[in-house]
């Protein structure tokens, strides 16, 4: 009897023991949340002054704008243009939005040291780009910035990029399309996907001086793709929450979308430490002279270096591909303008049956028409809908609006596009010969069209981008018709995220043209 109860006491102890950890555990998690729950009701009872019952804040935090409106920057847009100075205070979220190009002007040129990206900026996106040059301030920003301007203004880096992108729009995206249009009318490309890959490939040889294809990873490509994907639409909705401790205790307590996006981070780390990896092993056996190598002969830290490659990739792939996306769905409403993009292709190049291979990139800067077609599409459509500043110390915007010390202080380049005041009454037209006087490009002040922003956080890799969007738009629009299914320009929804995305792809059908010229 005495064995029994001494093996029943032992059981009993190990069993406690097994449980214990559990037990903590739980304990700790509803230790947390009673405390997350009594400041949250502090809170509430407070008020504090960043709460606002205005018919601004109260539709934002209700959601009641999605009665009317498909997308948040369609809304933003909205009460933009009725509010006076172009300029909104969304209390809750400490945000003041300005569709206005003084204010741009104002915050990008004359008071530039007073709207840094700030430290509530860089925490939100701290965990996906780290010290990235998108998300650094100071002296970290201007030695990440020169680096890079360097290499990009290189004569050699602007013929290597032209023939990446010749090579790939040669080798692979041009059979994808004539693949996919030998089935007829029956498959669907989402156009999205293809031009994120078709960037991805082209951002990797031009900047990290790797083929993707080569890359040992322990997962499919794309599988990484939709982790950076994942990412930054997690990263974005940070900022969309009123109470920033919200996401700081997910994230402490690895629950709900905090969980996810740490998971997606893993898989972004492993490709960029395989992207450092394999630069490495190349060693002198690669010329060196892309981006990564540069920075790898400066920087012996990986971690500062994965940063760096994660920061490229969502320059070099997300923005390409959000500006072609929107650039084709767009044409897909307006047939006339690929038509006078190919008068103008049959034009420059003298040629009576020109091909998606044959045309020289040199003419690439002739081709004024497409440039203003591009521009225009961005207007519409820009990569990036908007950007933050925090604001370094108080300050009055020219419309007279108050900004004080750390107030989020936003350009929304999307509601802009929108503008009447800015575009005139036409500023919903997709019209490219806004941008044309006798049929030269003629680019407006970047504080109107802040599509690469402006004064000295100018984009760097503007000239990079704009050469092979002209690119894949010529070699494209030449051999190819391309309809968007069940999709339109003139109601498009988006997708969160930090660079514009179509939510659910752009599917499309894709056609092969007869070779002809004008007569």
């Amino acid at each position: 009897m005495g064995a029994d109860a001494t093996t029943l006491h032992i059981a009993v102890h190990a069993l406690a023991s097994s449980l214990q950890p559990q037990v903590a555990a739980v304990f700790f998690v509803s230790a947390a949340c009673t405390v997350a729950l009594a400041l949250l009701l502090a809170s509430l009872r407070l008020r504090p002054p960043w709460w606002c019952a205005c018919p601004v804040c109260e539709a934002y935090v209700t959601a009641s704008w999605a009665r009317e409106f498909d997308n948040l920057c369609d809304w933003y847009a909205y009460l933009l243009r009725r509010a006076p100075g172009r300029t909104v205070h969304v209390h809750v979220l400490g945000n003041v939005l300005t569709a206005n190009p003084a204010t741009v002007d104002h915050m990008l040129r004359c008071r530039f040291d007073n709207y840094p990206k700030g430290a509530p900026f860089s925490a939100i996106l701290a965990d996906f780009l780290g010290r990235g040059i998108f998300n650094v301030d100071g002296d970290a920003w201007l030695f990440q910035r020169k680096l890079a301007a360097a290499e990009l203004a290189s004569p050699a880096l602007r013929a290597f990029a032209a023939d990446v992108v010749a090579s790939e729009l040669r080798c692979r995206l041009i059979p994808l399309l004539r693949s996919a249009s030998s089935y007829g009318s029956e498959r669907l490309l989402d156009l999205q996907d293809v031009f994120r890959r078709f960037a991805f490939d082209c951002i990797c040889k031009i900047s990290f001086g790797l083929d993707p294809c080569c890359l040992d990873l322990s997962l499919p490509i794309s599988a990484f793709a939709d982790a950076f994907d994942t990412a930054s639409m997690l990263s974005a909705r940070r900022a969309t929450v009123p109470m920033h401790v919200v996401w700081k205790l997910k994230r402490l307590l690895n629950i709900g979308e905090e969980r996810e996006l740490r998971d997606a981070i893993r898989l972004v780390d492993a490709l960029a430490a395989e992207v450092i990896r394999q630069r490495r092993k190349l060693g002198s056996a690669a010329s060196g002279d892309d981006l990564l190598s540069r920075f790898m002969g400066s920087i012996n830290d990986d971690k500062y270096l994965r940063d760096i490659v994660v920061s490229f990739m969502l320059a070099g792939r997300d923005t390409v591909a959000s500006g072609l996306t929107a650039f084709f769905l767009l044409l897909s409403d307006h047939p006339e303008v690929a038509a006078a993009i190919r008068d103008e292709v049959f034009r420059v190049t003298g040629d009576r049956d020109p091909t998606a291979a044959s045309f020289e990139f040199d003419k690439l800067k002739d081709m004024h028409y497409v440039h203003a077609a591009l521009y225009e599409s961005m207007r519409l459509f820009p990569p990036v809908q908007f950007d933050s500043k925090f604001a370094a110390g108080e300050d009055t915007l020219p419309d007279g609006t108050f900004v004080a010390k750390g107030t989020r202080v936003t350009y929304h380049a999307y509601a802009m596009g929108r503008m009447e005041s800015v575009w005139g009454p036409d500023c919903a037209v997709f019209r490219p010969e806004r941008w044309l006087s006798d049929g030269r490009f003629v680019p407006e002040s970047p504080y109107r069209y802040p599509v690469f922003q402006g004064g000295v956080r100018v984009c760097i890799g503007k000239d990079l981008a704009i050469m092979e969007m002209k690119a894949v738009i010529v070699a494209v629009v030449l051999s190819f018709d391309v309809e968007a299914v069940d999709r339109s320009s003139r109601r498009p929804k988006f997708a969160p995220g930090l660079t514009a995305t179509f939510a659910g792809g752009v599917p499309v059908r894709v056609r092969r043209r007869a070779q002809c010229a004008p007569s």
